[in-house]
């Protein structure tokens, strides 16, 4: 740690010594003060503890970037920004150091820097991350540990700042509450409608008790922050990552289950044989076949993550970041051996929606109106729809109740087959468990980034009408075109879900256009609704695309328009123009809601 130490510091002088040397040589004299200004720092940060606002924001820049050289990794977050860095801000006005202007600057700076960091990928990891994102999230808003609104003069900052300088990284989230006042929320809502998705919202509301109940202390818990998409943790206090190494695709699962136990594509055995679909007399018999099959699906997921993090711990100790975790210094252990505090890793769960889609329509279809036997259906599937028949029967599926309308027979079917999932993967660790953390284990998390896609293309079709190759639902967002009863309906589909459960993120993608909230009456539809949403209905995270259609349509045919389009994906950002035309027209099918 010393050694490692050391060399941060070392790396800072480095950049002392050539801003100094270049102030040798600057000719403009405003120039020439502000190298010599960023040497003093330099010298003097991280080494040092920082007494100014350009100090801190300094200090936390080169420990960001040194993290990430170190690890190579993603997910490495600002945490509560706006809390540890306003008493700088606060104390350097008073002082009469700085203008609100000059703190703006410092920090559109550190945000420009922020982008600047990327990582070479291979290109089954870049189809899974489209657009590169590093996940870099900063948090403003939420309370203190005593339960009061946290916001404060550089909370508006941070908000300002990101619009001005209006870049898919950082990722901005607020942290909602019941106390978060109106004007917060006015200011949030005009840096939505600047289009490019941010700030994503999460509710304190849900995310608090469900930390609490798994063993954070409430003074913790009030303090966590967004990590990477939506997922949360406790800053400085939580294990090396809180995400899964593996994703679920429910769809694939559900038609494993339904094809013996295995795979469809290629018969390759993959689960417990039950009999096949066509063979079932029963919707009970499906509902049993499913969940043996996931949880032995989600059995194999934690067998690979161990695998991975078993390797990891192997090779790669990550002593800067544990350095900087709490109680790895106390207990002399990195994290990847058990060294913080806290430690629980969401798994990834995709396809959400088209699960419970695919349920309602066979219960329906097959099993209740009986438009449809179980060998056609199967038959329908294999062949993609294909023939008069095919079509039939898809147009069949499309009518049967789907998720996001506020209808019972699907939500209640959804909320049954996760809680499988859910039960099993509570009944996991990971390989730091026993080894000093709280925790050790998982739980659930719909931040399927933007796998829907890639996951879509190797799936054939599911009996909720979807053709093969097709994405798949995006989060726990209902599937494209199936919410109907507008924004309200899908809120309501959406809070059924076990969300005190899935801590590990329910990642809801909205879509509006620039018109939905033109007026100050719109803007204020779209504040009640939020409060609804978090208040009354336990909702976790929502997210908003305000962009129409046409917009995206056009800078997918002439690009060189719209070079500057950031559009949100899943729970980052990313410029419209680097994403492949799947993940476009992915996005370009999203239901666009009106208030």
């Amino acid at each position: 740690m010393l050694i490692t130490l050391d060399a941060v510091v070392a790396f800072a002088h480095r950049y002392a010594a050539l801003a100094a040397d270049l102030a040798t040589t600057e000719p403009d004299t405003t120039r020439q003060a502000e190298l010599l200004e960023m040497s003093r720092i330099l010298t003097k940060v991280p080494e040092q503890p920082a007494e100014t606002f350009h100090e801190a924001i300094q200090a936390v820049w080169l420990v960001q970037l040194c993290l990430q050289v170190e690890s190579n990794g993603h997910s490495l977050s600002y945490g509560r920004f706006d809390q540890y860095l306003n008493p700088y801000y606060v104390a350097d006005l008073a002082a009469g150091r700085i203008t609100p202007d000059q703190a703006t600057e410092l920090l559109t700076n550190l945000w420009i820097k922020t982008i600047t960091v990327a990582k070479i990928r291979s290109w089954s990891h870049t189809r899974f991350s489209a657009g590169g994102p590093l996940y870099q999230n900063v948090t403003v808003a939420g309370q203190t540990p005593d339960g009061l609104d946290a916001v404060n003069p550089l909370s508006y900052l941070v908000l300002r700042s990101v619009a001005q300088t209006k870049l898919p990284q950082p990722n901005l989230t607020v942290r909602y509450h019941k106390g978060l006042a109106d004007d917060f929320m006015m200011e949030c809502i005009e840096v939505m409608r600047l289009g490019f998705g941010m700030p994503a919202m999460n509710s304190d509301e849900v995310i608090i008790p469900s930390l609490i109940a798994k063993g954070v202390t409430p003074e913790d818990a009030h303090n966590y922050s967004a990590i990477g998409c939506v997922e949360v943790a406790v800053p400085g206090k939580w294990g090396y990552r809180c995400t899964g190494m593996s994703f679920l695709n429910f769809p694939k699962t559900l038609l494993v289950a339904m094809n013996s136990g295995l795979d469809p594509k290629s018969g390759t055995p993959l689960a417990t044989p039950f009999p096949h679909f066509t063979e079932m007399t029963s919707f009970a018999e499906l509902m049993s076949a499913w969940d043996v099959t996931v949880r032995e699906f989600q059995r194999h997921c934690v067998i690979l993550d161990s695998a991975c993090d078993i390797a990891l711990e192997e090779t790669v100790a990550d002593i800067l970041c544990s350095t900087l975790v709490e109680d790895c210094l106390g207990r002399g252990k990195p994290i990847k051996e058990g060294g913080a505090v806290y430690d629980f890793i969401s798994g990834l769960q995709v396809g959400i929606a088209n699960l419970g889609d695919s349920l309602a329509a066979i219960k329906k279809c097959v099993f209740e109106d009986r438009t449809v036997t179980a060998a056609e259906l199967w038959d329908a599937l294999l062949g993609d729809f294909a023939g008069e028949r095919g079509e039939e029967i898809r147009a069949l599926l499309d009518a049967a109740p789907k998720y996001g309308n506020d209808e019972d027979y699907v939500d209640e079917l959804l909320v049954e087959a996760y809680a499988s999932c859910i039960d099993e993967i509570f009944q996991h660790h990971n390989t730091r468990y026993g080894r000093g953390p709280i925790g050790g284990g998982y739980y659930a998390g719909t931040s399927s980034i933007s796998a829907n896609v890639p996951q879509g293309a190797s799936t054939m079709a599911t009996p909720d009408g979807r053709h093969a190759g097709e994405p798949l639902a995006e989060g726990c967002s209902p599937s494209h075109g199936a919410d109907t009863h507008g924004p309200t309906a899908v809120f309501k589909s959406v809070s059924k879900l076990d969300t005190s459960s899935i801590t590990g993120g329910v990642l809801l993608n909205q879509k509006v256009s620039p018109q939905m909230l033109r007026t100050e009456a719109d803007r204020t539809k779209l504040i009640l609704l939020l409060r609804t949403f978090f208040n009354r209905l336990d909702g976790f995270h929502v997210q908003y695309n305000v962009v129409d259609r046409a917009t995206l349509l056009d800078a997918q045919a002439h690009p060189e328009r719209h070079r500057d389009l950031i559009v949100r994906v899943a729970g980052y950002s990313a410029f419209f123009n680097v994403l492949s035309k799947a993940t476009q027209d992915d996005i370009i099918a999203r239901t666009e809601q009106t208030l």
